[in-house]
């Protein structure tokens, strides 16, 4: 039996260029997994896109944390995504996620658990990081898959005054498990309804 290969769309915004690296990475780990990737930059998304998005097997949301929370630029994505949530358009897709701030914590866990509503509101299932925390005891690095310790998604720290060129090679890593691990898991879902569909 054969299946399609999946489709991972990431839709996301990038505000300074480090959420964009990050977005690069999670595109590079969904392709070495099989997965055709669509990437999207919603500040400047077209009605082609957003019939993309409808598409995908899984979509992968990613911003930056800005006081406490994604970008504005993703929220006015979020809020217009309510013309899909009318007509069931997303449900059932894979959703995960991918965030950047210049502190450690930054409240990050609160713009993965934004998109985490954002999926569940769109009947989405939610694909976690699928990693142990890195860089936690004496004998750990900074430089471990998860470095900062989130569950929920994929987290980097890069710091405020520096470029694009200044997003650590760990948390690049985890995001491309993150990208690698949802394409792996929509494989299996498109299969799954394919071995479904066969039995009748």
């Amino acid at each position: 039996m054969t299946t399609t290969r999946p489709t991972v769309a990431i839709a996301f915004h990038s505000g300074y260029g480090h959420t964009a690296v990050l977005a690069e990475a999670v595109a590079r780990g969904a392709a070495t997994a099989g997965a055709d990737v669509v990437p999207i930059a919603v500040d400047t998304i077209t009605d082609e896109q957003w019939a993309q998005l409808d598409a995908a097997d899984a979509i992968i949301f990613g911003s930056p944390t800005y006081m406490g929370t994604a970008s504005g630029a993703f929220h006015v994505f979020g809020e217009a995504s309510s013309k899909r949530w009318f007509t069931n358009a997303w449900a059932d897709k894979l959703a995960a996620g991918f965030t950047n701030s210049a502190s450690k914590s930054g409240d990050k866990s609160s713009t993965l658990a934004g998109f985490q509503v954002l999926a569940a509101q769109h009947g989405m299932h939610w694909v976690n990081l699928g990693l142990k925390p890195g860089w936690n005891s004496t004998t750990a690095s900074e430089n471990d898959l998860n470095r900062l310790g989130f569950f929920a998604g994929a987290a980097a720290s890069t710091p405020s005054d520096g470029g694009v060129d200044a997003v650590h090679k760990a948390d690049i890593a985890t995001a491309e498990h993150l990208g690698e691990r949802v394409a792996r898991h929509a494989e299996v879902v498109l299969a799954g309804r394919a071995a479904l569909a066969a039995r009748g």
